[in-house]
C-alpha cells in the first residue's frame, strides 16, 4: 500500500471507530444510569434510547450515500460528524431519558458509513482495497472490545454526560482529520446511474443479504453469550473483556493471511465461502455446546475470525460491483441492511430467547446463515482486481 492509501485507510478507520464508540460506550452502563433519571422506569423508553441511534442510521444511510456521489465524500462526512457532535452535546446536557433519546437520534442522523467506505474505495487501488476495509473492520471490533473495558471506568470517573461530551470533542477532532489528513477522492467524470439499477443488481442483493445476516447473528449472539459466560464459565461481567479482547485481536491477525492470499491469487470467492461456512459452524457449535465453557471460548474466536474476513471483504466487493458513479448509493443500501441487521438481531434474539430458550437463538441464526451460504455459493466468480493499477500519489 502507498503512503496515501495507508493514510486514507487509517484515518477513515479511526473515524468509523469513533462513531461506533458513540454506540458501544453506553451499552454496558446506560440501563444502570437510566434508573437515576426521572423517566428511567420506562423500560421501553430506555430500550428505544439505546436503539434509536441504529434506527436513524438505517433511515439515512442511502440519502447520505447518494449525496456523497453528488456533492463529494469529504463534505458529506464532515456534515455527518457535525450532526454526531451536536447529538452528543444534546445528550450530554439532557437529564431525562427522552432528552438523551433525542440526542442519540441526532447522533445517528450523521449516517456517514457509506460515504466513508466509498471514499476508501475511491482512494485505494483494487489490490489493496480489502486491506483498507480490514482496517475499518478491525477498528470496529477493537472499539467494541475496548468499550467493554472503558465504559464502566469512564462512567465512574466522568459520568454519562462526560462520556457524551468526550465523544463530541472526539468528533470535532475527527473533522480536523478529515479536512487535513484524509486524502481527497480523485476527480472523475462518470455518467449518472439510476438508483433502480443499484437496487436491482442481483450480485449486490447477495451482498446486502449477507451483511444483514452477519450483523443479525452478531447482535443475537450477544443477547445470549454474556449470560452464558456468567452461568457456565463462572466469569463475572466485569471480566468478559478478558475473553473478547484477545478473541478480537487474535482473529484480526489470523484473518490477514486469508485476505492477502485470496486477493493475490484471485481466490476471494473461496475465502468468502469458507468464512460463511465457518460462521455457520460457529452457530451450530453455540447451539449444541452453549453450556461448555471451553467450547464457548473457542467459538468466540472462530466467530470473530469469520466476522472479520466477511466485514473486510464484503464492502470491497460492493465497491467493485457497483457502477462507479453510484458507489455511494450502493454502499448506502449495503449499510442500511447492516443497520437493519443490528436492529433485527436484538429484537429476534430477545424474542427467541424468551419464547424458545437461549440455544434456539443460534438455531435460527444457523438457518439464516445456511441460506446465505447457499446464495453465496451460487454466485459467479468474484470480480478480480485489475492486473495493473495506477499508482496513487503518496
Amino acid at each position: 500500500m502507498s503512503r496515501a492509501e495507508i493514510r486514507a485507510g487509517s484515518s477513515l478507520a479511526s473515524i468509523f471507530a469513533l462513531r461506533m464508540l458513540g454506540l458501544f460506550l453506553i451499552l454496558p452502563v446506560f440501563a444502570i444510569h437510566a434508573k437515576s433519571l426521572p423517566d428511567g422506569d420506562n423500560a421501553t423508553l430506555v430500550g428505544l434510547a439505546m436503539g434509536i441511534y441504529g434506527l436513524t442510521q438505517a433511515c439515512l444511510q442511502i440519502p447520505f450515500g447518494i449525496a456523497s456521489d453528488k456533492f463529494g465524500r469529504k463534505r458529506i462526512i464532515v456534515i455527518g460528524l457535525i450532526l454526531f457532535a451536536c447529538g452528543a452535546l444534546i445528550a450530554a446536557l439532557s437529564h431525562t431519558v427522552m432528552g438523551i433519546l433525542i440526542g442519540r437520534a441526532v447522533q445517528g442522523a450523521g449516517a456517514i458509513s457509506a460515504a466513508i467506505t466509498a471514499l476508501i474505495a475511491d482512494v485505494t487501488r483494487e489490490e489493496h482495497r480489502t486491506k483498507a476495509m480490514a482496517m475499518v473492520g478491525g477498528s470496529i471490533g477493537l472499539t467494541f472490545a475496548l468499550s467493554l473495558v472503558a465504559a464502566p471506568a469512564l462512567y465512574q470517573g466522568i459520568g454519562m454526560d462526560g462520556i457524551f461530551s468526550m465523544t463530541a470533542l472526539l468528533a470535532v477532532a475527527a473533522i480536523a482529520v478529515v479536512i487535513w489528513v484524509t486524502p481527497a477522492a480523485p476527480a472523475t467524470t462518470q455518467e449518472k446511474v439510476a438508483f433502480s439499477v443499484v437496487l436491482k443488481n442481483p450480485e449486490l442483493m447477495r451482498l446486502n443479504y449477507g451483511v444483514f445476516v452477519l450483523h443479525l447473528t452478531q447482535v443475537a449472539m450477544f443477547v445470549v453469550v454474556p449470560s452464558a459466560l456468567i452461568q457456565y464459565a463462572d466469569m463475572p461481567l466485569a471480566s468478559h473483556w478478558k475473553v473478547y479482547l484477545p478473541a478480537v485481536l487474535g482473529s484480526f491477525f489470523a484473518m490477514l493471511p486469508a485476505i492477502i492470499i485470496g486477493e493475490k491469487q484471485g481466490r476471494m470467492k473461496q475465502v468468502f465461502i469458507m468464512a460463511i461456512a465457518l460462521l455457520l459452524a460457529v452457530q451450530i457449535g453455540f447451539w449444541q455446546f452453549l453450556n461448555n465453557p471451553a467450547m464457548l471460548l473457542g467459538l468466540l474466536f472462530a466467530f470473530f475470525l469469520a466476522f472479520n474476513i466477511l466485514e473486510a471483504s464484503q464492502p470491497s466487493l460492493v465497491s467493485r460491483i457497483a457502477p462507479p458513479a453510484a458507489k455511494g448509493a450502493a454502499l448506502g443500501v449495503y449499510n442500511t441492511l447492516q443497520a437493519l441487521g443490528l436492529a433485527c438481531g436484538g429484537l429476534l434474539g430477545g424474542w427467541v430467547k424468551q419464547h424458545a430458550g437461549a440455544s434456539s437463538v443460534f438455531a435460527v441464526s444457523a438457518f439464516l446463515t445456511l441460506l446465505w451460504l447457499i446464495i453465496a455459493n451460487n454466485m459467479p466468480e468474484l470480480p478480480r482486481r485489475a492486473k495493473a493499477s495506477q499508482q496513487l500519489p503518496a
